[in-house]
């Protein structure tokens, strides 16, 4: 009797503990289980939900003076020739008229005050804004600031509305291969949604010194330009702003850590102000590598030193930067950016490789100064009857272009709709004018300020390695 009375017992509490094994499994399981629907991402409706109301379109228009056509246009069997209409319609009495250029965009609402993130092409020398919000809703907005190198722009409604802000992430944190959404009005098709991933982070495409943009395949369009790149917690983690035409599923968009920078200076100073320390550089190729004895090709290396610059008695050809401001330099592209943010007159720590041994300096950081506010580089036809904006050609210039020589002068901007859009390029060096050669800012603006109306002007332009004349009727 007692050995089947411990029998039982020790039956019981067998099972007894098998009961409460499956009851802590079970509750684990639940757990794991809630856990995981809290960790959930939200779908792509409750994405384009949450995001919709802080995504705006935005109609600019810009008035071109004076090449509206009173009559009828003509056209020549190689295209339209404005020449022939100008005589026209001076022949028969016609007066010329403006006209209206209209573009489409995208913006992102960034606070309640009614201030909005889109791209500088956008809406840069329009002179109409139009904010039309997810209800419907119009407003004109003005133009608060912009900063053509990293094609941001910065645009205010007039007037006190509510307005629902997007929530900025930190594009820091994104992985290649995450899920993202794409929220714009392509071709004008309001608020269109569109998903795919991140497909390469710190593209460098050729915009500009601080390129550092965010390549998705999610489907990016004309019309598409400013607005948000979105993670799966509804924050925007980039600006959309390019694409590459002959390609499918190929989009980009500039890092919301750089854009959150540049805004806050737009919103202050209206424009943006950037350091600069006054060196040339260049990647570490593989016999680069190991024609200077480094164990790797991370770093910049200095190829030469602005005269005059603050790195002139600090660092010299052959150095390779390795870190700046504390931060590592792996990739050439990654200085010029980590320079650009510094505040201008403070000094900061430099590391270098020179004769295969690490130094350390510092670095005091000066203003970078904007072409536009370079008086001593630019010709005078910036604006005039040209309509091409010049600079000296310089060791930095040569190596901003990619120029192989420092012959003339370099083209550096062309006015929309000018006489020389058709025929000149930006990073043309213009070697001769009417047969006059052309060495100096000074040379160019000498020749330059003595045409007339109805002057046919002949150039010897250097593209490419290769040069050739063209002609302008002024």
């Amino acid at each position: 009797m007692i050995k089947i009375f411990k029998r039982n017992i020790v039956f019981c509490l067998l099972i007894f503990v098998f009961l409460m094994f499956c009851l802590t499994a079970h509750k684990a399981n639940s757990l794991t289980a809630n856990d995981s629907l809290v960790k959930m991402p939200m779908t792509f409706a409750d994405l384009a939900k949450k995001v919709k109301p802080s995504v705006v379109h935005i109609s600019t228009v810009k008035v071109i003076k004076g090449r509206g056509q009173g009559g009828m246009p003509f056209n020549s069997p190689f295209g339209r020739d404005d020449h022939f209409d100008d005589f026209f319609n001076r022949f028969f009495g016609i007066p010329q008229r403006d006209f209206k250029q209209n573009a489409l965009g995208t913006g992102v609402i960034i606070d309640t005050n009614g201030y909005i993130v889109t791209n500088n092409h956008v809406v840069e020398k329009a002179d109409e804004i139009m904010v039309t919000l997810w209800d419907g809703r119009e407003f004109e907005a003005t133009r608060v600031g912009s900063d053509r190198k990293t094609d941001i722009a910065l645009i205010k409604l007039k007037g006190n509305v509510k307005l629902v802000p997007a929530i900025l992430g930190d594009s820091d944190k994104i992985e290649v291969g995450e899920w993202v959404v794409a929220i714009g009005n392509p071709f004008g098709l309001d608020h269109t949604v569109t998903a795919g991933i991140i497909s390469a982070k710190g593209r460098i495409i050729g915009a500009g010194p601080y390129d550092d943009f965010i390549q998705t395949d999610a489907s990016i369009n004309p019309g598409n330009s400013g607005g948000p790149l979105i993670n799966t917690s509804g924050e925007v983690i980039g600006v959309n702003t390019a694409i590459v035409a002959s390609g499918q599923g190929i989009g980009f968009a500039i890092p919301i850590n750089l854009v959150r920078d540049i805004v806050a200076q737009l919103k202050d100073n209206g424009k943006v102000t950037r350091g600069w320390i006054g060196v040339m550089i260049q990647e570490i190729t593989p016999d680069l590598m190991k024609s200077f004895n480094l164990k790797d090709d991370k770093g910049a290396l200095v190829s030469d030193v602005v005269k005059g610059s603050p790195a002139e008695k600090i660092l010299k050809r052959g150095d390779i930067i390795i870190s700046f401001n504390n931060s590592p330099i792996n990739k050439m592209s990654e200085l010029p950016r980590l320079v650009a943010v510094i505040p201008v007159g403070k000094k900061v720590p430099v590391e270098i490789i020179r004769d295969g041994k690490v130094e350390k300096k510092w670095i005091k950081i000066e203003k970078l100064e904007d072409d536009t506010q370079s008086q001593h580089t630019l010709g005078k036809d910036a604006s005039g009857v040209l309509g091409i904006k010049v600079k000296s050609v310089t060791r930095e210039i040569m190596k901003q272009y990619n120029l192989s020589s420092p012959d003339g002068v370099v083209i550096v901007g062309i006015a929309p709709d000018s006489l020389a859009q058709d025929k000149l390029k930006v990073m043309d060096q213009i070697l001769e004018v009417n047969g006059r050669p052309i060495r100096t800012i000074d040379d160019y603006d000498f020749i330059v300020e003595k045409l007339q109306k109805g002057d046919l002007v002949r150039f010897l332009v250097k593209r490419k390695g290769w040069t050739l004349y063209l002609t302008l009727r002024i």
